[in-house]
């Protein structure tokens, strides 16, 4: 999916569906994702060890495959929302986001790069330009670009209406584990305190028309949030996507050659 339809589609109040890339590194892969019916795909370089050049080459391989490329930064960092802008990604996932000052500055990078320094502070705080060309060019170049922000611990929650009241934010990005983690309940996704909260930033984003995405591993989880309201749908990593059809399908074929399957059963690794 085009980044054009995939920001309208979630404007008219649509779900997206999608994956994180943590393992893909070969640009064969294309084929792969081309039937997979995914609209999107992150590329993690928060917890991946990805260099410039294989970032670039990834937002190529997804854009021909009509996959939309997200790039996750390390960092809640201006510049690296640049660095991934400039390898040629449609949008940029900006994690463990807390302060609207660190929001500010991603935001206006997202909307006004390549502009920098005293001119992108004079940009974000008054709304002044070089000139109206410049306003022209620039709204112009980012039209198709979209920002997700990471609210993934207690204090980005508590802070989240500020955050929002920010503007130009394209998506909120909820990180279960690090969420869960804050909130002294790790990896308990069933635990009513978690739902509230994952169910209170939904309810918040929707009413400023904000979609969020869940970063959840199981059907099982991603249903909930889907049921919760999430329409920026997040599903799984590719590797555990992988692993659990190879396991699926093996251990069908050791069940008609009459195997035992019990040592290959429920090995799958979902955290």
């Amino acid at each position: 999916m085009k980044a054009t339809k995939l920001k309208q589609t979630l404007k008219d109040g649509g779900r997206v569906y999608g994956c994180m890339l943590s393992a893909v590194a070969s640009t064969r892969f294309a084929g792969v994702l081309s039937g997979s019916t995914i609209d999107y795909a992150i590329i993690d370089t928060e917890h991946g060890s990805r260099g410039r050049a294989e970032i670039q080459q990834l937002c190529t391989m997804l854009r021909q495959a009509d996959i939309a490329p997200i790039v996750r930064v390390p960092v809640p960092k201006a510049e690296w929302v640049a660095m991934a802008l400039d390898a040629g990604t449609a949008g940029v996932l900006v994690p463990y986001c807390e302060t609207v000052e660190e929001v500010q500055a991603v935001v206006a990078t997202a909307k006004w790069h390549p502009l920098k320094g005293s001119y992108l502070k004079r940009a974000v705080e008054e709304d002044v330009l070089p000139s109206e060309a410049s306003r022209e060019y620039l709204e112009q170049r980012h039209r198709h670009t979209f920002v997700v922000i990471g609210i993934e611990s207690v204090p980005g929650y508590e802070n989240l209406e500020n955050i929002l009241a920010i503007g130009n934010i394209d998506g909120v990005f909820i990180g279960p584990n690090d969420m869960s983690t804050s909130l002294g309940i790790p990896d308990d996704y069933s635990n009513p305190r978690y739902i509230e909260v994952v169910t209170d930033i939904i309810r918040k984003c929707e009413a400023s028309n904000v979609p969020v995405m869940v970063h959840q591993q199981t059907i099982e989880t991603s249903t909930m949030a889907i049921n919760a309201g999430a329409r920026f749908v997040l599903h799984a990593m590719e590797s555990n996507i992988l692993q659990r059809a190879l396991q699926r399908e093996f251990n069908e074929l050791r069940k008609i050659a009459g195997e035992d399957q019990s040592a290959a059963e429920n090995t799958v690794d979902v955290a």
